[in-house]
């Protein structure tokens, strides 16, 4: 037949034989061109009465799902797989006959196959054999395309199952088999620790070895050293062995790889970090430790903590049976104990590994809890260490023959003697640790040996930082202060240098710094202007600020003349300013304003200097972290967050007529020019200064610290324009270690300057991710009934706004049983911690737990709420009202319940809808419409009642967008009495 004859039979929809259409096809693409025959038509007419039985004929077919898929089917066959998924798609869109839905999709599983798009195609296989568990052909399709995706063991069960229906079916018995020969040899791959462990050893081992591969190798043991079951398999092939090959590489990437594989494998562990320090000994884990480098020296400190943890039981994890094989685990970690006081005083330890050892005697040797009867480490450690700690804090580096110490070193060892001394718990305890302190200095004291007197006096400056108790005591001893003024006195600077800051430390209290300025200012004076040591001068000018300020923020009390400490305060911040002066120096200068600034001319004078609050804020985020404590208290008076007495005048009159000093106010510290000052600290960046702070190390940033941060952020916090400024500078997130740990004070402050922040900003922007979640607990912790009345409601609204945000923020709130608090503040004479409780439980009802309270019987709640409906605050009513609205809408029984709780419901629900407010009228009318669809004999009660007349008054109201909501709301009311039966529609 010729190509036109062929193409007529095509144009006229004829049937032809496919080895006919195989030739035309063959014929036309030697050809190259297309043929366009002219149909063989008659009139015009009957070709349109041909197109229109067409376009019939293909939306009958569009609509019947069964010829669409005896459609897909015959493009399947013919290779047409895309036509196939289109016929079969529009089939699915068509089909409302569950069985042949399954078939269309399991049909199109077949096409997604083909396609090798295996996520589609093990979908559609699962949504067929959801309505036939047995359909063998949707479980095989399913078996093929969850073996491509990798998932062997899914596939498995999917083609066991097909075995069972169909046991001798060839295919299905094949599959089976090869299928589990692959798992089988993917589980002994997966699980052969040997090679896994060996050959990244290999590769670490290997000096020729590329570098990212051993980078990659390492970050995998690590990792591997993480997680339970993979420590277990490097510890029992041989790994803590190849771990100590690492580290005698000497290569610092190596050993840390080393020693923080080991810190995965000791962690939660008792018999793992048993053996390991066993197996590599105490000794070799300290002289890494003691390493000149400060990373190495920081992951080993962080192995120390693991062994601690694990050993001690601080760690709570359970880790199986082998724990019953570990015996009494307290020689070992009095071993530990040892070796590292012996490390305060090797002249082979680094300075970082000197700190280090001293942060971990900080963290693991004093009670964290005082209520723990055990504090038996910190008795071993004051009669075994307590010279050895004291001998570190002597450490004069300018001297040689001295310790390897850092910038931070005598702070650490002073935050460490003070621990100590407050772990004690009687008299006795305390005089033993003063005598052995004693026994030290007056042994140090030789007037043929000027070295051993300033180390003498230098230890002395330790307990004076540290327990001021004992230092303060033992600075009273006879010759102790003439010394310090004779080594003023002396030639040589490093004397000099000791003694000035002996006596800085020294003149903290009262009593000592009145003894200082009758014997020892004109000292200070003369040594400040003779020195040419810029050291020893900034000192000098330290302690004659100190001096200055002995008075504190009492105007009537200065110390010097008027105009002095303005002196002093201008030659410190030009020290501050110069960066020509090493950091250590610079320190002194902010030091000297700590104690400066409680004169309120200094503080306006110093915030009004923008370069040289900037300059202190640089020094905050730099190296040495000893600064922290000056810069905290320097912001402390600036802001005036300090704790003030109150000025009962009556008692001030009668101190006046009994002759009793009374503490006069400077006039610069009223509240306008607090104001200010915290609007200059704002500007000159005090908030990224703080968050820089709260990161420093534990050791460094104390208890007190941590509370006089929290004190600057809440006089930060106070006006709500400047908390934006805080959330978008980090202050957020600073807040909340500050408020999980320090002083029970500090915490307080800290939480609610988050509840300050949390009241009216964003809570997501402020606290992003999961950082939010940590929010709650210092939140609640404000609703106790200690806590004052303005803590108690900026934490009721903080919370809130919290469970506005999401169910799961809801659910956290009640799981630190803030409900009960919330409830009790719901009775509150206050006004506005009432409203605030109100609204933050209108919140909340939305959790099922709440309604379920709600719900019980013997309680007065829902009785609360619709009493609190009645009050005449607008926001009171309009919180009680909603949460009566949600309550209602979830819960039937309590529109039942909320009849029986008083006798004025009815009375009270009028009210509510007549009210001139449009929210809470729509709140009432939202109860009313809860109430009529609950039970139909409440509704007819409620409508055989006046509700009705309002309910038509208000849904006859013409349109109107302002009050559309409520209109609305009331014929709907009206529109389910009508479907009810209760009232007529209006004809």
């Amino acid at each position: 037949m010729k190509i036109h004859q062929l193409l007529e039979k095509i144009w006229r929809n004829e049937k032809i034989p496919k080895n006919w259409k195989r030739g035309l096809i063959i014929k036309l693409a030697k050809k190259g061109k297309r043929h366009h025959p002219a149909p063989h038509c008659g009139k015009k007419e009957k070709a349109t009465t041909e197109a229109k039985r067409k376009k019939q004929l293909s939306t009958d077919k569009m609509d019947d799902p069964i010829q669409l898929k005896d459609e897909g089917n015959k493009h399947f066959q013919e290779g047409e797989i895309d036509k196939a998924i289109k016929c079969y798609t529009n089939a699915m869109k068509v089909c409302k006959d569950k069985k042949l839905l399954a078939v269309i999709h399991r049909n199109r599983s077949a096409c997604y196959l083909k396609q090798e798009n295996y996520v589609n195609a093990a979908s559609d296989a699962s949504r067929a054999i959801d309505v036939d568990a047995s359909d063998v052909k949707a479980l095989y399709r399913r078996c093929q395309a969850l073996e491509k995706l990798g998932k062997l063991d899914m596939a498995y069960k999917d083609v066991q199952r097909c075995a069972t229906i169909e046991p001798k079916n060839k295919t299905f018995i094949d599959t089976l088999r090869r299928l589990g020969a692959e798992i089988q040899q993917k589980l002994k791959t997966t699980f052969s620790t040997d090679s896994r462990v060996q050959s990244m050893f290999d590769i670490l081992l290997d000096e020729e070895m590329d570098k990212e591969k051993r980078e990659k190798a390492v970050n995998n043991l690590i990792v591997l050293a993480r997680e339970d079951a993979g420590s277990e398999r490097i510890f029992q092939n041989n790994g803590v062995q190849l771990l100590q090959t690492l580290i005698e590489t000497g290569k610092v990437e190596m050993i840390l790889a080393a020693v923080r594989t080991l810190s995965g494998m000791c962690t939660g562990h008792k018999a793992r970090a048993t053996a390991i320090i066993h197996s590599m000994g105490i000794d070799k884990l300290c002289s890494i430790m003691a390493v000149d480098n400060e990373e190495i020296v920081l992951a080993t400190c962080n192995l120390f903590q693991c062994i601690n943890d694990s050993l001690s039981g601080g760690d709570k994890r359970a880790y199986g049976k082998e724990e019953a094989l570990v015996l009494d685990s307290t020689r070992d970690l009095k071993s530990i104990l040892m070796a590292l006081l012996e490390m305060l005083n090797s002249k082979k330890v680094s300075g970082h590994g000197r700190d280090q050892a001293l942060n971990l005697l900080t963290k693991n040797v004093p009670r964290k809890d005082k209520r723990e009867p055990d504090h038996s480490k910190t008795l071993f450690t004051i009669d075994h260490g307590l010279k050895k700690i004291l001998k570190v804090c002597g450490q004069i580096p300018d001297l040689p023959d001295q310790l390897p110490m850092t910038e931070n070193t005598q702070l650490i060892a002073s935050v460490l003697l003070n621990k100590l001394y407050d772990d004690l718990r009687c008299d006795p305890e305390r005089d033993n640790y003063r005598e052995i302190c004693d026994d030290y200095i007056k042994g140090k004291f030789d007037p043929n040996d000027m070295d051993k007197n300033i180390h003498a006096i230098n230890a002395l400056s330790g307990l004076l930082q540290g327990p001021f108790e004992v230092g303060n005591m033992l600075a009273g001893r006879e010759g102790v202060m003439e010394m310090m003024v004779a080594l003023c006195g002396s030639e040589r600077e490093v004397d000099q240098m000791v003694a000035v800051e002996a006596l800085i430390h020294a003149s903290t209290k009262m009593s000592r710094a009145s003894f200082i300025i009758t014997n020892g200012v004109s000292l200070l004076k003369d040594i400040y202007k003779k020195t040419k040591n810029e050291k020893i001068k900034i000192r000098a000018l330290v302690g004659l600020c100190k001096l200055g300020s002995a008075g504190g923020d009492d105007y009537s009390m200065r110390q010097f003349a008027e105009g002095s400490t303005e002196k002093l305060a201008k030659q410190c911040r030009k020290w501050l300013c110069n960066p020509n002066i090493d950091v250590r120096t610079r320190k002194w200068a902010v030091e000297g304003l700590a104690y400066l600034t409680n004169d309120a001319d200094v503080k306006d004078d110093f915030v009004e200097d923008e370069p040289a609050l900037r300059a202190m804020f640089e020094l905050s985020k730099s190296v040495d972290k000893t600064i922290l404590y000056a810069v905290a208290c320097t912001l402390v008076n600036c802001t005036n967050s300090y704790d003030k007495k109150e000025i009962i005048p009556e008692l001030v009159q009668l101190a006046k007529f009994s002759k009793q000093h009374v503490p006069e106010q400077h006039p610069k510290d009223k509240k306008d020019f607090i104001d200010r000052r915290i609007k200059r600290l704002l500007k000159a960046g005090v908030i990224s200064a703080l968050t820089c702070m709260v990161k420093a190390d534990n050791s460094i940033l104390t208890d007190q610290t941590k509370e006089m941060l929290s004190r600057v952020f809440l006089a930060l916090a106070e006006d709500s324009k400047d908390r934006g400024t805080i959330v978008a500078q980090g202050g957020g997130k600073a807040l909340i270690p500050l408020a999980l740990e320090g002083t029970e004070s500090g915490k307080i402050r800290a939480s609610h300057a988050l509840a300050r922040i949390a009241a009216i900003s964003n809570p997501e922007i402020a606290f992003p991710g999961e950082r939010i979640y940590e929010v709650v607990r210092p939140l609640v912790s404000l609703l106790n009934p200690e806590r004052d009345g303005l803590q108690n409601y900026e934490a009721l609204l903080s919370l809130t706004n919290l469970a506005g945000l999401n169910d799961k923020l809801r659910v956290k709130i009640l799981k630190e049983k803030a409900l009960s608090e919330i409830e009790n503040y719901m009775f509150e004479e206050h006004d506005q911690i009432r409203q605030a409780a109100t609204e933050c439980m209108c919140n909340l009802v939305i959790c099922k737990e709440v309604q379920e309270r709600y719900m019980e019987d013997g309680n007065d709640k829902l009785k609360l709420l619709v009493l609190l409906c009645s009050e005449d605050d607008e926001k009171l009513q309009r919180a009680a009202a909603g949460a009566i609205a949600m309550l209602t809408a979830a819960q039937k029984k309590l529109c039942t319940k909320l009849t029986l709780v008083t006798v004025q419901w009815m009375e009270i629900l009028q009210r509510l809808c007549l009210h001139d407010n449009i929210q809470i009228q729509h709140r009432g009318l939202v109860i009313i419409y809860n109430m009529l669809n609950s039970d139909n004999e409440l509704a007819k009660k409620l409508i055989e009642s006046e509700i009705l007349e309002i309910l038509t008054i208000i849904g006859k109201a013409e349109d109107n967008p302002k009050r559309q909501q409520v209109i609305d709301v009331a014929r709907t009311c009206l529109a389910s009495a009508m479907d009810l039966g209760l009232i007529k529609p209006f004809s």
